[in-house]
């Protein structure tokens, strides 16, 4: 059932006012496929716009914290951690893992999707002038913990 339906079949956002606050933790990840010589350039850090990790990290973290202001009817929330690791994968690909946790009424899913896709597509945008090719994919959300519905684990 869809619950950001009002009785009418309207959009609107859920009032989470009577929900407990409990620890909610949600972990996202998102893989981007690149040229070997384009990891390569990441990894030596040669490529000429710096660290590219670094800043991707960066802009995972900034954007969980604005999920909100980027998803319609998503509740801004008070995130108590958000973690963003890249870390190379064979010759030609990273993974991007996203974590994300508070206490509170609502879930963190969107955060940390939302974490893993901004700083996918930030390595996108650092690297694009030697690499337009590249392939963000596998967006998805890894493990779920906390709140009435429970605990979630994806299929590997």
């Amino acid at each position: 059932m869809l619950t950001h339906l009002d009785s009418q079949g309207h959009a609107h956002m859920v009032d989470v006012t009577d929900k407990a606050d409990t620890t909610r933790e949600a972990v996202a990840e998102a893989l981007v496929r690149m040229r070997p010589e384009t990891l390569r350039l990441i990894e030596e850090g040669g490529h000429p716009k710096g660290d590219v990790f670094a800043v991707a990290r960066v802009a995972g973290i900034m954007a969980a914290k604005k999920t909100h202001e980027l998803i319609p009817l998503c509740h801004p929330l008070l995130l108590t951690g958000i973690k963003v690791e890249l870390e190379a994968e064979g010759e030609d690909r990273v993974r991007i893992t996203a974590r994300c946790k508070l206490a509170g009424q609502t879930g963190v899913e969107m955060e940390a999707l939302t974490a893993a896709s901004v700083a996918a597509l930030t390595l996108y945008d650092m690297c694009k002038a030697v690499d337009r090719g590249m392939l963000i994919e596998q967006i998805r959300l890894l493990e779920k913990q906390g709140g009435k519905s429970g605990h979630y684990r994806a299929d590997a």
